[in-house]
């Protein structure tokens, strides 16, 4: 059963093939298997459930289920949930027990899912690799020596080892799109504001957006139904009408207009990577589709901004992790500002200080205008470029990572290198638009490669029927790393 997609464990739930209690029994005994040699998750509650998926089942007698009723899912470590522990993979909230559920939780309980537990994630979504969690980085089913990618890696990996069938994950620069493309799975990032932030502990909140991560984009679709929706609690969080982002599926591509931005094929991507790539496309081409050549000529400047706008955005949204209120708090202390002091410095790692100290200094008086003035000036080009490129096109492709997965600890002593991981997502992020990203084959050493597919706003509809009719020509997205089926 663990190797069923979303839907289609939905539908044997639906026909009596299976009930919610076995399917919870069973992805719990792989979590407790292979989920431990892989770090996927940092915190598992059987007890918590299996209450959850017996109450789905009785639901489900009632006649009262949804489409995803008993279905099992994973939650990035980001999301509050009442009664779980919530980390987001720091020492900081080590000991953090929410009160509350965020969105996100919120609506997939109503919906009847079933927790299966929380995922490891880089600390405070700061990383491209899930290196930097307090508990340990997470393996790569694919090949255990390599990254499963960042900061979403735990969700990625999960899904992609088939410990869970879908999981919901959150997107800053490109954490739901770049960890889906080196664990061959799919991964959406929504048009911002689409989905609450609510109960999703904030990174860079002009950016950070929540997203559903599953073996295909049926599945993507299924899940976005449920996490998609107004909430008033969360002030950027839009009121817009409910919409079935499946309702497309089965729409030809033909007249479908394909963007190839010239910059995603520049130095720097991998031989194996524009392969795979140049192949989906032609398999699109295939199917109807036209392609056009465009140019996001500003692209190039995404790096540098994200890094000035983003860890602006982190000193100040970290600065209520002081010890006091909740969280991680010193030993041993003299006073209230040494109090502050140590329990900082013992509760963050190196690369969450290294952006709170990044933040703080393009802040700081006399560097505010030179820095972080500038860099909302150049986002508005960004975004502006995206504009202008879907006059040409309806969607945009290309590569999702330049590289498949590397090595664990190969990029730890280079940050810059690091960052540069994700070159081709951040722009969708400072643009607010939506971005995918789907496998589309594999590098010489059996990687997966991602194909990124980025929409207008609010075409998340569109995406998910451009991926579909892609993924009912291939089979890449149900091939699984060995020993894991």
């Amino acid at each position: 059963m663990s190797n069923a997609t979303l839907k289609e464990l939905s539908d044997r739930l639906a026909a009596g093939a299976c009930s919610s209690v076995e399917l919870a029994q069973d992805y719990t005994n792989k979590i407790n298997g292979l989920g431990k040699d892989l770090g996927c998750f940092i915190t598992v509650d059987a007890e918590r459930s299996l209450a959850q998926a017996k109450a789905a089942d009785a639901r489900r007698a009632a006649g009262n289920a949804g489409p995803l009723t008993g279905v099992p899912l994973a939650h990035k470590d980001i999301f509050c949930a009442d009664g779980w522990l919530t980390t987001c993979g720091s020492r900081m909230l080590s000991n953090f027990v929410s009160p509350y559920d965020a969105h996100v939780v919120g609506r997939c309980n109503a919906a009847g899912m079933v927790t299966l537990g929380k995922t490891n994630m880089d600390e405070f979504a700061m990383g491209s690799s899930n290196e930097t969690s307090f508990f340990g980085p997470v393996r790569n089913p694919w090949n255990r020596d390599t990254v499963p990618g960042g900061s979403s890696g735990g969700s990625a990996a999960a899904v992609a080892a088939r410990l869970a069938p879908a999981a919901t994950g959150t997107d800053t620069g490109g954490s739901i799109r770049q960890p889906a493309a080196l664990t061959g799975i799919c991964g959406l990032k929504p048009t911002y504001g689409l989905v609450s932030r609510y109960g999703m502990i904030a990174f860079a909140s002009s950016l950070d957006q929540a997203g559903p991560m599953a073996r295909s984009a049926e599945d993507l679709g299924l899940l976005l139904n449920v996490m998609a929706g107004h909430d008033p609690r969360d002030s950027t969080s839009l009121e817009r009408p409910a919409e079935d982002y499946n309702r497309n599926l089965a729409q030809p591509l033909k007249g479908l207009r394909v963007g190839l931005p010239r910059e995603f094929f520049a130095d720097g991507l991998s031989a194996d990577v524009r392969r795979a790539v140049d192949e989906a496309v032609a398999e699109y081409r295939k199917l109807g589709a036209t392609v056009v050549d465009v140019s996001l000529p500003n692209m190039g400047l995404s790096v540098p901004v994200y890094y000035v706008l983003a860890p602006a955005e982190a000193s100040s949204n970290l600065s209520r992790f002081d010890g006091v209120r909740y969280g991680h708090r010193a030993a041993e202390y003299t006073d209230l500002m040494d109090m502050y002091k140590r329990t900082r410095a013992e509760g963050f790692g190196a690369e969450v200080k290294r952006r709170i100290l990044i933040g703080t200094y393009v802040l700081s008086h006399g560097y505010y205008d030179a820095y972080y003035i500038r860099a909302q000036k150049l986002r508005r080009l960004i975004a502006r470029d995206f504009v202008e490129a879907f006059k040409q096109c309806d969607v945009i492709m290309g590569p999702t990572s330049p590289t498949t997965a590397f090595r664990l600890g190969e990029k730890s002593a280079d940050p810059v290198q690091m960052y540069l991981s994700d070159i081709y997502t951040i722009a969708v992020n400072l643009a607010g638009l939506p971005g995918m990203s789907i496998p589309c084959g594999f590098d010489g050493g059996g990687l997966p490669v991602g194909l990124q597919i980025i929409g207008n706003y609010f075409d998340e509809a569109r995406m998910l029927n451009v991926a579909h009719q892609y993924q009912l020509a291939t089979d890449w997205h149900r091939r699984a790393p060995q020993g894991v089926a």
